[in-house]
């Protein structure tokens, strides 16, 4: 697994977190909205993130 440092991530639960480096292991991300107009970054979710199979985290 490759860590890619020019994408930080928190979201330990995702199949591409780096373990115990906050960052991703993609290549490249997608940022999408989940409002009509993005104003602030509640507004905005990475559509790259998939769950983890395994549950233990």
């Amino acid at each position: 697994m490759d860590i890619n440092s020019s994408i930080g991530c928190r979201v330990s639960e995702c199949k591409y977190h780096a373990g115990d480096s906050q960052h991703c292991t993609l290549d490249k991300i997608m940022v999408g909205k989940n409002e009509s107009y993005s104003s602030k970054a509640e507004d905005t979710d990475c559509e790259s993130f998939k769950a983890k199979e395994d549950k233990a985290y």
